[in-house]
């Protein structure tokens, strides 16, 4: 969970709409920059746009609910700047304006141990997902 005000919240208490979080993804990866090419900021951006419908307010999908709104959280002024100019990239794609927020992150806070891998054990109902690594499946949060 990120950008919200409470401390340690919980899935319940985020679901209820009672801290301001976000559902979100905390990803750890190589930078170019870092001598390593592992993956660069600008293709994490590429990914993220190519999965989400960043013209949706409050929800993707079936899911509905202030904390289901898409963001980027930024870790540095460059990340924010690369995310800026994606996002004014991909608005040519669209009719309806982008709300996909960009703000800088504000502390994560890791969901419960039984929320974690929440696809790949299933989803709500029962159908697993592959996690990984170059899989291109499309994201079926619904069974």
């Amino acid at each position: 969970y990120a950008q919200g005000e409470e401390a340690n919240p919980t899935y319940d208490a985020v679901c209820a709409g009672n801290t301001g979080h976000v559902e979100a993804v905390c990803v750890y990866y190589r930078d170019t920059e870092n001598g390593s090419e592992q993956c660069s900021y600008e293709t994490l951006l590429e990914v993220f746009c190519d999965r989400i419908d960043p013209t949706m307010r409050d929800g993707q999908g079936k899911d509905r609910g202030r904390h289901y709104r898409t963001g980027i959280y930024t870790h540095s002024e460059v990340q924010e700047t690369l995310a800026r100019n994606k996002l004014g990239s991909e608005q040519i794609r669209y009719t309806k304006p982008i709300v996909t927020e960009l703000e800088p992150v504000r502390l994560f806070w890791p969901a419960e141990i039984y929320h974690q891998q929440y696809l790949e054990k299933g989803g709500r109902f029962g159908v697993k997902q592959s996690a990984d690594k170059g899989n291109s499946d499309e994201i079926n949060c619904y069974g």
